[in-house]
């Protein structure tokens, strides 16, 4: 795995971790959350961005993903 590949495996790794506790969810709610709604797609494909932001600002960015998704605005 290349640097670049495992750092934002990282990045997913923490938003996954940080996002449960946040809403006090299993890790098993969480991941089924973000595969319904393409969060963990989401924060690869903007990775660059994203891992610059504060926790709370990512946890709020993600809780906007999924709204525009249940919307489907996105």
């Amino acid at each position: 795995m290349d640097k670049r590949t495992q750092d934002i495996a990282y990045f997913i790794s923490f938003c996954i971790e940080q996002y449960k506790n946040e809403y006090h969810l299993s890790g098993l709610e969480t991941m089924r959350l973000f595969e319904q709604y393409g969060v963990l797609d989401y924060l690869s494909e903007h990775y660059e961005a994203l891992h610059t932001q504060s926790r709370q600002w990512i946890i709020e960015d993600i809780d906007q993903f999924v709204k525009l998704r249940k919307e489907g605005s996105v």
